[in-house]
């Protein structure tokens, strides 16, 4: 009996070796985040993790990744070629199969979803 339960132990830990299992996701989600982190929004000094543009960050098995995102303002200078820099910074990401960045403008971005280290460089606390 326990040598069955310790050959079950071994079988599952060979396939976890082989394949990554989901529960990897937080830690390369967590690498996508620190990777948005390096990105700054091009007239504000703040990125744009923190900026609150990222509204949605999807990964699914097979790691590709989906990203909703906003910009500031609608007339943002930067509104066409911005969100392939934000798809280029994410796939440049190990792990990371394939990224794909939404532009989205509803709900519109407010002052509102900047966290609070953002506040605190921008000297808004």
């Amino acid at each position: 009996m326990i040598t069955n339960w310790i050959d079950r132990a071994q079988q599952q830990a060979e396939t976890e070796l082989r394949e990554p299992s989901l529960a990897d996701d937080g830690t390369l989600k967590d690498r996508i985040v620190q990777a948005l982190r390096k990105v700054y929004d091009p007239e504000i000094p703040v990125n744009i993790y923190d900026l609150g543009l990222i509204y949605d960050l999807q990964i699914d098995e097979d790691r590709n990744v989906s990203v909703q995102m906003t910009l500031t303002a609608p007339g943002c200078p930067v509104a066409q070629t911005f969100p392939g820099t934000v798809e280029c910074a994410i796939k440049e990401v190990e792990g990371v199969a394939d990224a794909c960045v939404e532009l989205v403008w509803d709900p519109p971005w407010d002052q509102s979803r900047m966290s609070e280290a953002a506040r605190l460089e921008l000297n808004m606390l």
